[in-house]
């Protein structure tokens, strides 16, 4: 008897420590599982239009965090009509990001504004936005409760945006995401448009535990539901650290 209510006892501390967790203390969580300070990959984006008709390209990927800020360079390799188009993003800890691309048919660098930001990358259903981290200042966060995704537990969490300036910024008014419990990897984020209908679905699979402890995605998609366009980001290569200088993440370097 003594030992089935130390059980019981012991079932209640975990559930309890679950439950006094915030909504913003649990995606805190899902984004130090899979933040890395160095990294660098190759990868494929292959975009689909509403009909299936596909597009290819191939980009490397570096990050670096110097002091506070992560620098990462995106560069197009191939096909040849976007080879040599490239972005830099300086991702600051508690302001907005810094954003600049490369258009080589242009022969010119710009920045990207703030309104650009929440626009489609290169065409896919990503966004620039998301090829950098969110401002966990920029949102309120809530619980919704918790469900059964592909037979994992998770919790849904919502992010809303704290105005339009920021939804305007992200492309996004809230978003809904799937948080695993047991590991706080997420696996579905639901983002919803400024009217407040579903606008789109991004699915995060083939979670790889690395050398480090950290845990990164493989693939990842990304599907328009009002319009029936999808984006899938395959990584073909991928590996932790990065040995390239300061020097590398510099708007010069957009040419090179």
């Amino acid at each position: 008897m003594k030992m089935k209510c130390a059980f019981f006892l012991a079932a209640l501390l975990i559930t309890a420590a679950g439950m006094s967790q915030t909504a913003r203390q649990i995606n805190e969580k899902a984004t130090d599982v899979i933040d890395y300070e160095a990294m660098e990959m190759l990868s494929t984006l292959k975009i689909y239009d509403s009909k299936g008709s596909e597009r290819v390209r191939q980009i490397t990927t570096a990050t670096r965090k110097f002091g506070e800020t992560n620098k990462t360079m995106i560069k197009f390799i191939s096909p040849p009509d976007v080879k040599g188009t490239a972005m830099l993003i300086y991702d600051y800890k508690s302001s907005g990001d810094d954003m600049w691309i490369y258009l080589p048919a242009l022969r010119k660098t710009r920045r990207i504004v703030s309104h650009e930001k929440g626009k489609n990358f290169m065409g896919s259903e990503f966004t620039n936005a998301d090829m950098s981290k969110p401002n966990m200042n920029d949102f309120q966060y809530k619980i919704l409760g918790t469900e059964d995704y592909e037979g994992k537990t998770c919790w849904k969490i919502e992010s809303a945006c704290n105005n339009e300036t920021v939804a305007d910024e992200n492309g996004f008014s809230r978003k809904i995401s799937y948080i695993e419990k047991e590991t706080y990897l997420c696996h579905k984020v639901e983002f919803y448009d400024i009217r407040g209908d579903l606008h789109k679905t991004q699915y995060i699979r083939q979670y790889k535990k690395q050398p480090n402890g950290k845990y990164f995605a493989y693939q990842m998609e990304m599907k328009n539901e009002q319009n029936g366009r999808k984006s899938i980001l395959i990584v073909d290569k991928f590996q932790t650290g990065s040995t390239l200088p300061e020097s590398a993440f510099t708007a010069a370097m957009l040419e090179k």
